[in-house]
């Protein structure tokens, strides 16, 4: 009797226990759910409450693991981090096109419009007439090996004006075929062969610039996706933002300042120096912890337009210098197109548009902070394209 009452006590007692832990079980997978689900704006520690404005769907003192694992769900922070992470790889790979084709300073379309032209001329005669005029350029020989050894002594814009004098004054005549097609082909031949007779121009502030925009893209993106870990790492990553953005700027003057003055080699020195201190100021400023508070939003905003903003004495200068040159006017159009697109996301930034005018309405899409993202991607962009047309530029004119 006793031993049966015994083993019916240790059965109920097991079944308790299995119940017990099913209950447990069940309960920690319900708390893991629900600590892990995104939550509202007045439910933030202050360290995360940055707009107002954005009233759901944030992330709050996640572990490393499900912050990582959140860069593939939907909050309000999933495209302020796929925004520049895509902007990212996208400068990663024109920085591998720059390293592997951009130095050839050839336009290929007036190769291939040359090609096309000489299929009717008579390639001997042109090929004679080459072999002739090339070595009679005064000092040819010595040319070569100053262009060869060191910095050019005579521009490349001197000689492609020797090349143009020396092909035969017979080219502009038009008696024949293939004189006519001659004298078409002259100046895209003597286009191809200058660049060829020198070296291009130095690409490091080109390669200064990309840095900088990979830096700046690559850092804002991780810091979207990670400074809702803790207090601590929220502390690092806005500083390491709040650098990216001012070393876009700093390096964003670099090849314009380069390539517009670097025959002139004082005002070049001035002009990267300045920008250059600026740059180390404003991310030194960027460190301090009352810059981080909502409330310095728009003095934020405002030192980082003042940066970009400050470019317009060199742009200036170089009109002043090369007025009437098509390439000068051509790299100030994309200048102009940058900073408008910077200006209009540093606006956008520290008004907060279009979230402030329907608060929740865009927590997921279309707030101002996703807005700037793309504008800077675009203002980065449209520096690129000025880059290549000043790398051109120099490669044929020199100084």
């Amino acid at each position: 009797m006793g031993s049966e009452y015994s083993n019916r006590k240790d059965l109920i007692e097991k079944e308790n226990q299995r119940e017990y832990s099913g209950r447990e079980g069940k309960g920690k997978r319900l708390w893991k759910k629900v600590k892990y689900q995104l939550v509202e704006y007045h439910a933030l520690p202050g360290y995360l409450r940055d707009n107002e404005y954005i009233l759901g769907h944030y992330r709050s003192e996640w572990p490393m693991k499900q912050v990582l694992l959140s860069i593939f769900r939907i909050h309000n922070e999933t495209l302020n981090v796929w925004t520049h992470l895509i902007g990212f790889f996208l400068f990663l790979a024109l920085t591998i096109y720059t390293a592997m084709q951009v130095p050839k300073v050839v336009d290929l379309h007036s190769l291939q419009h040359l090609s096309g032209m000489l299929k009717s001329a008579d390639l001997h005669k042109l090929q004679s007439e080459l072999l002739t005029c090339l070595p009679s350029l005064p000092d040819f020989h010595r040319l070569k090996e100053e262009l060869r050894t060191t910095f050019p002594s005579i521009s490349s814009w001197h000689v492609k004006e020797l090349l143009y004098n020396c092909l035969p004054e017979r080219f502009f005549n038009c008696n024949h075929t293939d004189v006519c097609v001659l004298h078409t082909v002259k100046e895209d031949l003597v286009n191809i062969i200058a660049p060829l007779m020198i070296r291009p121009i130095t690409r490091w502030p080109f390669f200064v610039f990309l840095g900088g925009a990979m830096f700046c893209l690559l850092a804002s993106s991780a810091c979207h996706l990670l400074y809702c870990h803790s207090e601590r790492l929220s502390y690092i990553m806005l500083r390491l933002d709040y650098a990216g953005i001012a070393a876009l700027i700093s390096t964003s003057f670099y090849p314009p300042v380069y390539y517009s003055f670097m025959c002139h080699p004082f005002f070049c020195n001035l002009y990267l120096g300045f920008i250059t201190l600026l740059g180390i100021a404003t991310i030194i400023v960027s460190l301090l912890p009352v810059f981080q508070n909502p409330e310095y939003r728009t003095m934020r905003a405002s030192l980082f337009f003042g940066m970009g903003f400050s470019g317009a004495a060199p742009i200036l200068h170089k009109l002043f210098l090369f007025w009437g040159e098509p390439e000068v006017f051509h790299t100030t159009g994309y200048e102009i197109l940058m900073g408008a697109f910077y200006g209009i996301g540093a606006l956008v930034y520290a008004t907060r548009i279009p979230e402030r005018w329907m608060p929740g309405k865009f927590d997921i899409a279309g707030h101002s902070h996703q807005l700037f993202h793309v504008l800077v991607v675009a203002g980065a962009y449209t520096h690129y394209q000025a880059g290549l047309v000043y790398l051109k530029w120099r490669d044929l004119r020199g100084c």
